[in-house]
Formats: structure tokens, sequence, C-alpha cells
């Protein structure tokens, strides 16, 4: 018999990654029971449920297995009071080398899970990690340099960033799954009724993140730098992304869940917004400033797909949602500085960025 839905958990796939990890750590903080499905491939996440076991024993459970094993993923939907759904491939380069996998893993797997759901009596909600890729490369927008980034000639656009009307163009294997996956979980509330809400991230940063050149490009550039290696910069530097800390991310989702039944079917931007809109050079300058030394860089060809200009308009996220305004980045950056200090002996610990997170956690 099924249990009743306050009494089972919560279900993170890719729960042992770096934003799942964070939002496990919050659930269960707060009491709830979580459950971890995770394939454990990429390098660190094993140290992650480590982690949380070690902090939530009695509330983290987890399943070690791959989002393409359906019997094992339906098995772990079945008993779920909610979903998120996090497990992705999610290099672009990655996709370029293997799309097939790419298409097994970031589409396949989520139908999956969304068939999984709908077969219920009682279909479990289920909040989707998306991405702003979903909106390609942008190259139809107008941008001209101004000191060390990009500006867009739009002036509303450069007040407000990129907007959920914004067209979708799927660039890349990686933006065509992902794309397609974001628009077959809105369809699933539409169509079958299953509660859902889709967050299309822009860059997430902040503690647990291990950081690789394709993947968490803030923290890949610290612990480089941190650990006095150099750093590759693909394109000309000047290419802007609005940054957010994890801390806030965990907050919006938190919040897209608790509000399920009024987003439900909608699709919405989350990343840091013009407060929290630099380029790759400013973060940069800021890492130097932290580790006092200057920085081995590399300049190298643009990537596929890679956008000049990125910012979220967050505008609707913020008011559905009630997200408080996010995390300045140097804020952030700082305390990602902190954790890494602490984690991996990178840098020394420092005490007052830790305890303005620690402020926006409780908050959430």
């Amino acid at each position: 018999m099924m249990r009743a839905r306050s009494q089972r958990p919560i279900l993170i796939t890719g729960g042992a990654g770096f934003i799942g990890t964070n939002l496990a750590d919050a659930l269960a903080a707060e009491g709830r029971d979580v459950l971890v499905y995770d394939a454990l491939l990429r390098p660190g996440v094993e140290a992650n449920l480590d982690w949380l076991r070690r902090r939530h024993p009695a509330r983290v459970s987890a399943v070690v297995a791959d989002v393409r094993d359906t019997a094992s993923l339906a098995a772990a939907a079945g008993e779920a009071a909610a979903v998120f759904h996090f497990a992705a491939q999610v290099a672009v380069t990655t996709s370029l080398v293997e799309p097939t996998t790419d298409f097994e893993v970031n589409l396949g797997a989520t139908l999956h899970l969304l068939e999984a759901l709908r077969r219920r009596p009682d279909p479990a909600p289920l909040v989707f990690a998306s991405t702003n890729k979903v909106y390609g490369d942008l190259a139809d927008l107008e941008f001209r340099r101004e000191g060390e980034a990009y500006r867009p000639v739009d002036e509303r656009l450069h007040r407000h960033g990129i907007g959920e009307d914004r067209r979708l163009d799927f660039h890349t294997p990686y933006g065509c799954s992902k794309g397609g996956a974001d628009q077959y979980v809105l369809d699933y509330a539409r169509s079958f009724g299953v509660p859902t809400c889709v967050l299309r991230m822009s860059c997430i940063y902040g503690p647990r993140q291990m950081g690789t050149e394709d993947q968490g490009w803030v923290a890949h550039f610290l612990i480089r730098a941190l650990a006095g290696e150099p750093i590759a910069i693909y394109g000309d530097g000047y290419q802007v992304r609005d940054i957010l800390h994890v801390a806030d991310a965990v907050a919006a989702y938190r919040a897209a869940l608790a509000r399920i039944d009024r987003v439900s079917g909608r699709a919405y931007n989350l990343g840091g917004g013009p407060a929290n809109a630099v380029s790759l050079r400013q973060v940069l300058d800021a890492i130097r400033d932290l580790v006092a030394h200057p920085l081995d860089l590399s300049f190298h060809d643009w990537r596929a797909g890679d956008q000049r200009y990125y910012v979220s308009d967050t505008r609707a996220a913020a008011a559905d949602l009630g997200l408080a305004p996010p995390i300045p980045w140097r804020t952030g950056l700082g305390d990602l500085a902190r954790w890494l200090g602490e984690a991996r002996g990178l840098a020394p610990a420092t005490e007052q960025p830790r305890r303005r997170i620690a402020a926006a956690v409780s908050s959430a």
C-alpha cells in the first residue's frame, strides 16, 4: 500500500550533485525525508552524499542508479511526495561528442520520469532544472562593449534581462535535449495534470560545487586561481552572465514546490538578474583580489552555442515565488572562497561572508 504523501520522501534526482546536495541539506534540516537518486559518476559527488549522510543520518537515504535505469527510476518516483529533477548530462562539449547519450540522459530519462508520475493515482509534483540555453545563442540581439563587459543596445534588455517570452531556439545537442525536456515537463501539466514547474537557470555557484572547465565556471576559475594553476578563457572574456548563489537557488526551488498549485505549468528564468550581471573578466578581477596574486590566463576560440550576453529577467520568478533579492555576487564569491578553504585547504577561512549566507539560507 502506498504511504500517505506526508510520510513519503522528497526525491532529488542528481541529488549528490552541487545544487541537489544543497537542496537536500536544506530539506533534511527542516525535518523532511530525502531520497537522493544519483549514479555517482561525476568526481566529488560521492563525497557530497557521504556528507549528507553524516549530517542527516535519519533523514537522507540514497539509490545509486542511473536515470536511464527506468525500473529503478519508476520505483523511486512511485513512493515520492515530490520530485526535484536535476540529474542530467550537463556539458555542451560532451553533447557534441556523444549526442545519443545526451539525449538518453536529458530527454529520454525525463520522459520516463514523467510517465512514472503520470501513472500514479496521485501524481507527485515535479520541479525541473532547465537552462538558459533553451534561448539559443541570442545572436539576433545587438551588443556593444563598455569597459570590461558587453552591454545590450536595447536599454530595456539592459535594465531587466531576458524574459520568459523570449522565443525558444535550441542550439547544440545539449540545448535540444534540455529544451525538449523543458517542453515535455510543461506539457505534462497541460495534457495530463501532473503538477510541474520549470526553472531555467543561469549560472549557479557556491559551496559544494566542484567546478570544471565545462560546468561551474565560477568555482572552476576560483579553484584554479587558488591552486596557482592556469585558467583557459573561451571567447574574449567580455561575455556577461548573471550569477546566482546556490542559497538563492535552493530558496527558489523550495518556493516553487510550496506554491506548485499556483505555478504548475509555468516556466521561470532563475538567475542573479541585472544586479548580479557580471563578465568573466570582472569575476577574474575579483578573484585576483581574493587570492592576492596574478592569474595565469589564456584565451581560446568561442565554443558552440556560447552566448555573449545572458542575463535573466527575474521579475516573474520574484513575484510569483516570493523571492528575496539575491545575494550580491562579491559576497557570494567570498563565501565560495571560504568553503574552498575549509573543504579543500585552498584558502584561509573567513567568517563575515558565512554569516551573510547563513542568514539567507535560514530565511528561505
